[in-house]
This record gives structure tokens, sequence and C-alpha cells, in this order.
């Protein structure tokens, strides 16, 4: 399925942030992930709804540090590689390098799923994200804005996508409440 000249006006479009260095002008990670939700309304996407931040362990284990992630909802973007062009842009202004894969990063924004739209590298952007069902850090402040949403490809809902992650990843709430139990939601 091709990418879509416009976006629907309501669809859900989420994006992940993340950070695990401190940025030099904005401080210490949740700090710079508070600065880039602010320079995405700056850039003129509508965010209508953002999860808690959670503290998370790195994905694959490394001795890395920690992660601060969440995920925003966007009310509407042009197109997919409108999106990621603009997010890519924050990043840069922020002082992100692309080295090498996984390493630490003072702010990573991916875009996570763009409604139902599915579309592959010949589109020249994959949506949804080819890992986000892999990762507790992505799919707990996912369930948090979006309790029902389905993954386009596979058609599972977030509690089975949640009860089915590998063992052994650490993501928690930084505000001190806890997050719902992986397990939690196996009705989709």
């Amino acid at each position: 399925m091709g990418a879509s000249k416009e976006s629907d006006k309501n669809a859900l479009i989420f994006i992940g942030l993340g950070a695990n260095l401190p940025s030099p002008r904005h401080g210490p990670p949740r700090r710079t992930c508070e600065a880039a939700l602010a320079a995405m309304t700056e850039a003129g996407l509508e965010i209508v709804g953002r999860s808690r931040w959670y503290r998370s362990a790195p994905v694959p284990v490394s001795r890395q540090p920690w992660y601060v992630n969440g995920v925003a909802q966007v009310a509407s973007a042009p197109t997919p590689a409108g999106l990621i062009e603009l997010l890519l842009g924050i990043e840069a202004q922020f002082g992100r390098r692309r080295r090498e894969p996984n390493a630490p990063r003072i702010l990573d924004l991916d875009l996570l799923a763009f409604g139902d739209l599915v579309t592959g590298p010949a589109d020249g952007v994959v949506v949804p994200h080819p890992r986000m069902h892999e990762r507790a850090f992505v799919l707990l402040p996912l369930r948090e804005l979006a309790p029902g949403w389905r993954h386009p490809v596979s058609g599972l809902g977030i509690g089975d996508l949640i009860a089915a992650l590998p063992p052994g990843q650490v993501a928690e709430p930084m505000d001190g409440a806890p997050a719902p139990p992986a397990s939690a939601g196996r009705r989709g």
C-alpha cells in the first residue's frame, strides 16, 4: 500500500520520543524530550496527547545510560515523508548525530504509526515503525494514549502486543505511578 498524499484528519499519528544523553542546550534527557515537544509544536504539529515519561533500559541491552521515553499523538501531518523530514530536522537542531545503530543519543524522534497506513522501503518511508511491536518503551506509553489501538500489519491489539514482548525489558513511569503490568490487557 503506498503513502497517501494527505493524512486523514482522524488518523492516529504517533511519534516516539527518547533520549539518554544530556543536551548542552536543554540539560538532562527528560528536559530535552520536553523541549522536543515544544519544538514539534513550533514546527506546526498539533500535539493532541502525550504519555507519561518512562525510564527504560537500553534495547538491545548495553552499558549505555538508561533512556527517557514517551509517545506523543499529533492531530495531522501532510505526509509520512514530510513528518519524518520534520522530525529529523528537529533531531539535528538538538545536536543528534547518526553515527551507528543503537548508539546513545541526545534525542530520538520516531514516526511510530500514521493511521492505518502501511508502507515499506520502496515507498521511501516505513510505517508502522518496524520494531515498535518489540519495544516496551514504545508500547507501554502508547497504551496510555490509545488502549484500543491495533497494529495495522498484524492486527493485534496493544494488550496482545505487550503480552508478547520479549522478556527482560524494563520501562517504568517516571512520575511514581506504577505502569500497568506488561501482561495486562490480553483482551487486545
